[in-house]
């Protein structure tokens, strides 16, 4: 049976002491606490995405697909039928993990790896984005806005964005534990086998195709539940949330986070993501788009100078705070 460890408890521990005082540190200010909910969400997809695209090795492209399938779920249970996004997110999550095992399955059963999966994942952002755009029984090009409500749990409407903040958080340690322990168990050796040699892993007798597809539909499932919290934060749906760029963006951080780690992809997520807002409010009012060349240039120097991730970085600054504190 696969359990935590002390130092992994205590690092659970701490990240949720954290996420418990960051509004505190924000002095409950909406707008900073919004940056924050929005870096928190990107968190959650990017730790998700380390299930395939870390520990199994699959550089796959359709977070934003599984992300607006998520919204759109959600977002048209409760505009038509009330249904409380509490469950509309599950299942939001249910019908992003069908499609991925839809796409997932004949691309795994055909040996289609590496960049074509990429390239396949990929068009499936696009793809959906368009048949939503004509899609006209659930809004079609139109923006559908979500009922408003100043404070309800039921519609997960509220005026602030502190308990979306919260929900998120908790998404969050869910995810990083999930992550954990499925390193530690049976499957996580096994995906890790794929990513590293995935010929050498079939000859050794582990059906890479089955694997690869329960991390695909954990990850999607994931991406998906966390979509239908993010039409309630956002108030509307509309295809413009099948983001490409959300789909590179998850990608890179998890790359230069480190491929198969947890921290690594957390941490940098928070830092890149708060650097881009900072960039984006002080360089962005002068030309619009100047902080991606900032924020780019920022990708590429970690990426020449570390092109295995930062993960060892952070692992060896822990180490020494470790042995700083003992």
């Amino acid at each position: 049976m696969v359990s935590l460890e002390r130092s992994e408890i205590i690092s659970m521990l701490a990240l949720s002491i954290t996420f418990a005082a960051i509004p505190f540190l924000l002095s409950f200010n909406n707008y900073y606490i919004f940056i924050a909910t929005t870096i928190t969400l990107l968190a959650v997809i990017v730790v998700a995405w380390n299930l395939i695209g870390g520990l199994a090795g699959q550089l796959d492209l359709a977070s934003g697909a599984y992300l607006g399938l998520g919204t759109y779920v959600t977002g048209t249970l409760l505009i038509r039928f009330e249904l409380t996004p509490w469950l509309g997110m599950i299942l939001g999550g249910l019908t992003a993990s069908s499609i991925a095992l839809l796409i997932g399955y004949p691309t795994f059963r055909f040996g289609i790896r590496e960049v074509w999966y990429a390239l396949s994942s990929a068009a499936l952002v696009p793809i959906l984005k368009t048949l939503f755009l004509l899609w006209e029984d659930v809004g079609g090009p139109a923006e559908r806005y979500l009922p408003y409500y100043s404070w309800s749990f039921y519609h997960l409407r509220f005026s602030t964005y502190i308990v979306y903040f919260y929900i998120l958080g908790a998404l969050l340690i869910i995810t990083v534990l999930i992550n954990v322990l499925i390193k530690k168990a049976k499957l996580g050796y096994y995906l890790v086998a794929i990513r590293d040699n995935e010929e050498a892993a079939e000859m050794l007798g582990i059906n890479t195709r089955k694997y690869k597809l329960y991390a695909l539909t954990l990850y999607s499932f994931i991406v998906g539940t966390v979509g239908g919290l993010y039409a309630c934060i956002t108030g509307y749906i509309h295809p413009s949330h099948f983001d490409f760029w959300l789909s590179i963006q998850v990608a890179v951080l998890g790359i230069v986070g480190g491929l198969g780690s947890v921290a690594g992809p957390l941490i940098i997520t928070f830092i890149l993501g708060g650097l881009a807002e900072y960039l984006r409010t002080t360089l962005g009012a002068y030309v619009e788009g100047l902080h991606l060349i900032f924020y780019g240039a920022i990708l590429m120097l970690i990426i020449l100078y570390k092109p295995e991730g930062v993960s060892s970085w952070i692992k060896t600054i822990f180490q020494k705070l470790k042995t700083a504190i003992l």
